[in-house]
């Protein structure tokens, strides 16, 4: 009898998304363009929303397990974690403990230094993100001739699920938290942003609006989606199309505008 779990190198490669919450959408959208053919699972931990203001131990504790029963429930043949604070904390566990190949997400601070005329870049992530050694690593490693400026927001990820969720936030309410990334000191103004929360390009068209002057803003969705194609090349693509679905840590039914934005992703609800 052949086994349920395994499937032919023929069909479609299953891509198991996991977030804190919505964010991983801005993931989702790009990776679904370089691979359309794949069977998408989308796992939000709402339940545990959000992520970047909680104790480390806890967080990781959290996540192995969410990640754990997510893995044994749809067997994904590749996991994207488009969480910033997720994948600094717990992508290494993640990676001891499973075979599957695990694609993370991380503050794209080398990417910001070279393309920084002004070498003067702003890395925007949650507080959790901006504070661990990982990130700090990643400056020392690839930021010397760069001046960077961490800053922690507490406020953003909820902003962009209720924007998503049909609540608009005050453009004062965003300002205020995006304000820090804009420094003009020494002659040189920061000319690039690091968005290191995947919830963050939610929200570009508002930063763009409401920044006190042009800046680049660096989403790494684009180049996580050039890293799933690679590793999935050798998979030809699948003739049949199955709509991705998406799951709920607490079990909830999205509202309205929520189901509405999720059904232009192409979710089936």
């Amino acid at each position: 009898m052949p086994n349920p779990n395994e499937r032919s190198d023929s069909a479609a490669p299953a891509i198991l998304i996991f977030d804190s919450g919505v964010g991983g959408l801005t993931v989702f959208r790009e990776v679904i363009a370089a691979r359309a053919d794949a069977r998408f699972i989308y796992v939000a931990d709402d339940a545990g929303f959000p992520y970047g203001n909680q104790p480390p131990d806890a967080l990781i504790e959290r996540i192995l397990a969410v990640m754990g029963e997510a893995i044994d429930a749809h067997h994904p043949d590749l996991v994207v974690i488009a969480c910033n604070t997720a994948s600094t904390l717990a992508l290494a566990e993640l990676r001891k403990r499973y075979t599957v190949p695990f694609v993370g997400t991380v503050p794209a601070i080398k990417p910001a230094c070279a393309q920084s005329n002004t070498k003067r870049i702003a890395v925007l992530g949650t507080k959790a993100t901006v504070s661990l050694e990982y990130t700090r690593t990643l400056i020392r490693e690839f930021a010397s001739n760069c001046d960077v400026d961490l800053v922690g927001s507490p406020k953003l990820a909820g902003i962009a699920e209720l924007e998503l969720s049909g609540l608009p936030v005050a453009d004062a309410d965003i300002a205020a938290e995006i304000a820090p990334c804009f420094v003009d000191a020494d002659g040189r103004k920061t000319d690039t942003v690091v968005l290191a929360c995947t919830h963050y390009p939610l929200l570009t068209e508002r930063f763009r609006k409401l920044a006190p002057w042009p800046v680049d803003w660096i989403d790494p969705a684009p180049a996580i989606a050039r890293r799933v194609a690679d590793l999935l090349r050798e998979r030809p693509a699948a003739t049949d199309k199955t709509p991705p679905c998406i799951v709920f840590t607490s079990g909830r039914v999205p509202p309205a505008p929520l189901a509405k934005a999720l059904k232009g992703y192409g979710f089936s609800l």
